[in-house]
């Protein structure tokens, strides 16, 4: 988890610093540090890496999934 919100914080960053200066250049610093901003969050979002699990962490989140599917469903049944 540390990991995704350090490449996103690394794509914002990056966007931002992008934006920045296509502002500077274009004189719109605002507009172009906000569209940097959001180009950067996408590409933060893509330089995640897949996650290995090994067989054991699987089995323990499949139960984890199951156990709190079992949660949401009683608790959507008693209205």
């Amino acid at each position: 988890m540390a990991s995704q919100s350090k490449n996103a914080g690394l794509g914002v960053a990056l966007g931002a610093a992008l934006g920045a200066v296509a502002g500077v250049l274009a004189g719109h610093i605002a507009i172009w540090l906000g569209i940097g901003i959001v180009i950067g969050m996408a590409l933060g979002a893509t330089f995640r890496r897949a996650e290995e699990r090994c067989p054991e962490c699987a089995v323990i989140h499949q139960k984890h999934e199951a156990r709190s599917g079992q949660v949401q469903s009683s608790l959507g049944s008693g209205r």
